[in-house]
């Protein structure tokens, strides 16, 4: 999340990465958000939410730095990024309870 804030708060140089694949590096970055959040939550729904929600604050975060925008696509591929990431990280939790 502290990696994700610090390249939303770079001022835009224009040599960042062109569209459509700037849409790609926010659906890995979330995915990944997404995944370890699940995991680590071991729940798949929690772990969506806060991906989903640090995704909302990190867009409007960046609609404040010079330079930079925030888009709804932007938006979307986060969710849609933290969305799989979660699902896939809250099957690798560890289970409530062992079978006696």
């Amino acid at each position: 999340m502290g990696l994700l804030w610090w390249l939303s708060d770079q001022p835009a140089t224009g040599m960042g990465l062109p569209h459509p694949w700037d849409k790609g590096a926010h659906f890995l970055a979330y995915g990944l958000l997404g995944f370890l959040l699940g995991v680590a939550l071991g729940d798949s729904r929690s772990g969506l939410f806060l991906a989903a929600m640090y995704g909302v604050v990190d867009e409007w975060h960046q609609s404040h730095v010079p330079g930079r925008e925030a888009f709804g696509l932007d938006l979307l591929a986060d969710f849609l990024g933290a969305y799989l990431g979660a699902r896939w990280g809250g099957r690798w939790a560890v289970p409530k309870a062992f079978p006696p």
